[in-house]
């Protein structure tokens, strides 16, 4: 039975190890929060650990899911010591491509093998296992890692080398992102003309202006004013910047992207610390002075 560490037991992290513990290997977790970790050796299984660096003893394979690649770059320093040579350390984090190269180089002169594998479904697949990953690095690391991948996703995307991963899946938030806010439009353009929200959505769903907010975020989380997701706006508009980062890098003109990031920004501005990504409603509704209703459909 493999042995592995797991840092970052938040809102999808606590799943996905779950699923790991669920799967047969011995899993120990370490966070920032001591009694998290505590809770979740209690509740679900596994062990505790008081850091990452006593997390990584004698382990197989090191995952961490964290906000973003600074906090993937303080814990890669803090078990670079402590990994047994030839480790795997998993990152799954939403980070920045060419900061995770820069992590990967570091670790690699150790002889630790690094791929990042970050992953789209949100909370509701990460409890079911279900979870899409994006993954990058070499064939034989990912290759490697699939067994833990395995647990966690069931749709596994080899993307490229180190990096291209968080790259996939931060174009895959932009490609979100965008689709929320113009929808969001559409919605509060049709409640001005009189048509009912709720009905909008079922007729968007059943059309071509389908996609995955009006079908999985708008009557569950924009039309209910539930705003609940468990993805944080903030964390959205860092996978945004990291997007544009990427278009710049590549030298492609992104003047929609641009200006999506800077709506996502200014809804984060508008509404301050600790909101649910799906409140970037609130952003276009203020603009338009009028709230969406229909949440009771």
């Amino acid at each position: 039975m493999a042995r592995v560490a797991f840092a970052g037991i938040g809102n999808m992290g606590w799943p996905m190890a779950a699923n790991l513990v669920k799967a047969g290997f011995d899993v120990v977790v370490t966070d920032i929060s001591a009694e998290r970790t505590a809770q979740f050796a209690s509740e679900v299984g596994g062990h505790a650990a008081a850091s990452p660096a006593e997390a990584v003893k004698g382990v197989d394979a090191f995952i961490c899911i964290l906000p973003t690649s600074k906090e993937v770059a303080l814990v890669a320093e803090a078990v670079a010591e402590a990994l047994p040579e030839g480790a795997l350390f998993i990152d799954m984090t939403s980070g920045n491509p060419t900061r995770t190269r820069e992590i990967a180089e570091k670790l690699s002169a150790r002889k630790i093998r690094m791929v990042d594998c970050p992953v789209s479904g949100g909370v509701p697949r990460a409890k079911t296992g279900e979870l899409a990953i994006m993954a990058g690095g070499t064939e034989a690391d990912l290759d490697a890692a699939e067994p833990y991948l395995k647990a966690v996703g069931t749709s596994i995307h080899r993307c490229g080398p180190i990096g291209a991963g968080q790259a996939m899946k931060a174009l895959n938030n932009l490609t979100s992102a965008g689709g929320f806010l113009i929808a969001v439009e559409a919605l509060l353009i049709g409640q001005k003309f009189g048509l009912e929200p709720g009905l909008m959505v079922d007729v968007l769903n059943a059309s071509t202006g389908m996609n995955n907010s009006t079908q999985k975020k708008f009557k569950q989380f924009v039309l209910s004013r539930r705003f609940d997701s468990g993805f944080g706006l903030d964390l959205m508009v860092k996978d945004l910047s990291i997007a544009l980062e990427v278009g710049k890098e590549a030298a492609v003109p992104t003047p929609f992207a641009a200006l999506c990031r800077e709506m996502w920004a200014s809804a984060a501005s508008l509404l301050g610390k600790g909101e649910d990504h799906t409140a970037v409603a609130k952003l276009s509704e203020h603009l338009a002075q009028q709230t969406l209703t229909g949440g009771n459909r």
